[in-house]
């Protein structure tokens, strides 16, 4: 063993560096010149390094070979990157030290023996320093135990001891952090038995049928976490100060837990630039797939592109079924269909609506205040996440819920007056309505996995409604009104759910004609301002014209007008014609509007509703338009 790890320093310091520098760079991504300025920190995510990359586990997507890493140590240095310490981040965080330029952070995740045996030897060569984190039961496993670790049947010798996290600990160059003690795992969080992160998952306890409840959850967490820096300090003599979250994923809930025992850094999987000077967690770049040099330098520039979203909004109405052996063979018909498909999102209802008035008289999930059509959300989220690769974004209205033990609330329209088909609305306004409505989306961040909220398209007030204290306010105010509450109702997710990706609805109309913000207190300029995406309902059949191209090319005009307006907004087309009883829009008509918005500078795509039970669109028509892949055809 000692031979091999001499072996890999000395191959470190032999292996030429010529097509590694700047001019290999250019080629990748264009002169440096080119491209805005980097963040001022890049962190890195490493897990197991092999000899050979096939002696990995078969699923284990996370390996990268011994060459790789040592030619991204080259490529990093002969690139102008400095490679800091977790001290220089928390100091640069403080205001006590100032980073390098292209400044980068190497982590390790997992405590796994081939960060002694191959990456610590690496690191004195190159003087590197990381940071390394350490899963507690793993290390501690009893001898003859084993469990599956990315498709390989892991014991005791997979993981360090703690005399070679000592040793390294005494070189200086590596700092320990917690990945938690017994938290990398899954737990079974829901009635059907789906496995989801321990760290993040109320669990289900299917014998009493009843969900794990916040205090509880608060308490297995901060035991966890205390063990966990506990046990690192008695090994080490140092308590940890980072925690290094499992899967990448953590909420503010846990986040004050770990802060509480002392672990006031954390670290994430986020393609989001770090920001210094904050109290926020830290994202990171997971390298995966055993990327070479052009991958790296692609997973580093990445974060300065924006990535053409193509998203599928999907009717959880078509899933359910009072049948469970039903409901399980539509729900696998959605995922068979999207998995086909490759969308990058997909925008899944959470709220039930079967009479398709846009109101939420019931929900998908357990909750304080709306009947539960069936406690579905979790389950279909969950699976089309894993089984799919898609991220999922829960599709709520915002002021149309009809609670059915509150009655006196007060509602938006004047009674009596001709509303032109307008949603029931409640008013933001009326301190019980917020409540409510903030509560019901708690509850579904508490009860679900999700990567994003899409706020739909009911989230509008009239000049003509009752205003009540928004009397004599502008549209521009009521449009800021609107935005405020929609960002206290993602706090109130992101206090379980931290890393989501809000979007938001807006009609045609306030595109194409700006002075109809009065009609619906929506504007695109302030939604691209407050949302990751505006959800630009681009459908004529809404006002009841004709699908023309001319209407398509002055909405993309108006769009493209706006600073960062393609960036932002998404495109979503209809798949069914409300002007003509619903009639189903042929899918040749469908893939050439698709077409046609992207010969006009479109990035950002997507359609309503998907009828995976009916299939429509046609799968192989729509699939070439809707796809994220590069090659968006089957395999023949």
């Amino acid at each position: 063993m000692r031979s091999l790890r001499w072996l890999i320093v000395w191959l470190a310091l032999l292996l030429p560096l010529a097509g590694l520098t700047a001019d290999r760079l250019d080629a990748l991504t264009g002169p440096l010149g080119a491209h805005p300025p980097l963040p001022p920190l890049i962190v890195l995510n490493y897990h197991d390094v092999r000899d050979d990359i096939r002696d990995a586990g078969r699923l284990d997507g996370t390996a990268i070979s011994t060459d790789h890493l040592i030619a991204h140590f080259d490529w990093l240095r002969a690139n102008g990157f400095h490679m800091v310490s977790l001290d220089d981040v928390i100091a640069a965080n403080a205001g006590r030290r100032q980073l390098p330029e292209k400044a980068v952070l190497l982590t390790f995740d997992d405590g796994l023996v081939s960060f002694y045996t191959h990456v610590f030897p690496l690191l004195r060569a190159y003087r590197y320093p990381a940071l390394f984190a350490l899963e507690g039961s793993w290390i501690d496993m009893p001898k003859g135990t084993r469990f599956d670790y990315n498709g390989e049947a892991c014991g005791r010798e997979c993981f360090v001891s703690w005399d070679q996290v000592r040793e390294m600990q005494a070189s200086g160059l590596v700092e320990m952090a917690s990945h938690t003690y017994d938290l990398h795992k899954g737990i079974v969080a829901n009635p059907q038995g789906n496995l989801m992160p321990a760290a993040l998952s109320l669990a289900y306890d299917s014998q009493r049928g009843r969900y794990e409840d916040v205090a509880a959850y608060r308490a297995r967490l901060h035991s966890d976490f205390k063990r966990s820096a506990d046990e690192i300090e008695h090994e080490t003599g140092h308590r940890p100060r980072a925690i290094v979250w499992p899967y990448g994923s953590y909420n503010l809930v846990a986040q004050a837990q770990a802060a509480a025992v002392g672990l006031k850094v954390s670290l994430s999987l986020d393609d989001a630039a770090p920001e210094l000077g904050t109290d926020k967690t830290i994202p990171r770049l997971l390298v995966s797939g055993n990327l070479g040099i052009d991958g790296l330098a692609a997973l580093i520039y990445q974060q300065l592109v924006v990535t053409p979203q193509r998203v599928v909004q999907v009717d959880l109405d078509y899933v359910y079924d009072a049948d469970p052996v039903q409901q399980e063979k539509n729900l696998s018909a959605l995922l068979d269909r999207i998995k086909r498909m490759n969308p990058s999102q997909v925008w899944l209802q959470a709220y039930a609506d079967p009479d398709g008035d846009g109101v939420a008289d019931a929900v998908y999930f357990p909750n304080r205040h709306l009947p539960m059509r069936a406690d579905l959300f979790s389950r279909v989220a969950w699976q089309l996440r894993t089984r799919t690769g898609v991220k999922v974004l829960a599709w709520m209205p915002v002021l149309a819920f009809r609670f059915p033990h509150a009655t006196a609330l007060t509602t938006l329209g004047k009674p009596g007056a001709a509303n032109d088909g307008d949603h029931f609305r409640l008013a933001p306004w009326d301190p019980a309505v917020r409540k409510m409505i903030g509560e019901v989306y708690e509850d579904l961040a508490t009860h679900a996995a999700l990567d994003g909220l899409l706020f739909s398209d009911d989230a509008y007030i009239r000049d003509t409604d009752a205003l009540g204290p928004l009397a004599g306010s502008t549209a521009v105010q009521r449009t800021q009104y609107l935005i405020d509450f929609t960002h206290e109702l993602t706090a109130r997710v992101r206090q379980w759910r931290t890393q989501i990706k809000t979007a938001r609805n807006i009609y045609a109309r306030p595109v194409l004609e700006p002075a109809a913000e009065a009609w619906f207190a929506q504007s695109l300029p302030a939604f691209n301002a407050a949302y990751d995406y505006t959800a630009l309902m681009a459908m004529p059949q809404l006002d009841k014209l004709p699908a023309s191209d001319d209407w398509f090319r002055r909405l993309v005009a108006a769009v493209a007008a706006q600073p960062k307006g393609l960036d932002r907004t998404l495109f979503e087309l209809a798949t069914v014609d409300w002007r003509n009883g619903n009639k189903p829009v042929p899918d040749t008509e469908l893939g050439r509007r698709i077409r046609f918005l992207q010969a006009q500078g479109v990035r950002h795509l997507g359609y309503y509703p998907d009828n995976f039970i009916t299939g429509h669109p046609a799968l192989e028509a729509i699939r070439p338009y809707i796809s994220a892949a590069e090659y968006p055809y089957p395999e023949r």
